[in-house]
């Protein structure tokens, strides 16, 4: 599937290398202000290409609202997003054509549906998560509406423990982590994983206050289970 969500419901589309990816987000209350600088502004932070501790594929991550808006405002329909890819480089997966990477989707994809898009994973690749922030962030105009707020960091790299959780800090941090004395370390360890073309592990801290007590269901639809299942469903 490739919808989540009841109530409010995220469906996403498209692949890293296709003509574009974008979702639809369904069951959004009508007039709600849609806040297109906040919206480009969550796709920012996520987008790549913005340092050498990235990815090299840059994308400006420009989107497009389709439907479900009016005068800036949602109608209550179903809100359109489309993302269109500018840079993927599809010739650089040519060694990789014939050969499954360990420990990717592209071999359990294979399997599934007996064809494989090995241009930078396709489906499976992480790219997905713009249109999963692209949906998100009317989910935070929603949330704020509500007294809800968000604020994730970077607090561990490679074993690397920030000791401070500075979220003001975070947001001007170029690897968006929550200590200022441990950034500089951090960032070595990752840079030198890159250079002996391996990769480490990190740990990201998001927070959410505003919650109202006694949201979720006993049992299999608590909210520690959703967010788990909304988790565990993300590319690497």
């Amino acid at each position: 599937m490739n919808t989540f969500g009841k109530k409010l419901t995220l469906t996403t589309f498209g692949e890293s290398h296709g003509k574009a990816l974008g979702c639809i987000l369904d069951g959004v209350p009508a007039g709600l202000k849609i806040d297109e600088a906040f919206i480009q502004s969550e796709l920012d932070r996520r987008k790549p290409g913005k340092s050498k501790l990235e990815t090299g594929r840059k994308e400006d991550d420009k989107f497009e609202i389709l439907s479900g808006t009016f005068e800036g405002v949602s109608t209550g329909t179903p809100i359109a997003m489309v993302i269109f890819n500018t840079n993927q480089k599809s010739k650089d997966y040519e060694n990789v054509k014939d050969l499954f990477r360990p420990g990717h989707a592209d071999f359990t994809y294979f399997h599934k549906y007996g064809l494989r898009d090995y241009r930078g994973g396709g489906r499976s690749s992480a790219r997905e998560t713009a249109a999963r922030v692209a949906g998100g962030a009317i989910a935070k105009l929603m949330l704020k509406e509500l007294g809800v707020s968000i604020q994730s960091g970077l607090c561990e790299v490679d074993g690397i423990k920030g000791a401070v959780q500075d979220f003001e800090y975070a947001k001007t941090s170029k690897m968006y982590a929550l200590d200022p004395a441990q950034e500089a370390v951090q960032e070595a360890a990752i840079l030198t994983a890159k250079e002996n073309h391996d990769s480490v592990g990190g740990v990201v801290l998001t927070t959410a206050t505003g919650v109202p007590i006694g949201l979720g269901e006993p049992l299999y639809y608590k909210l520690d289970a959703i967010l788990a299942e909304a988790m565990m469903g993300i590319n690497a």
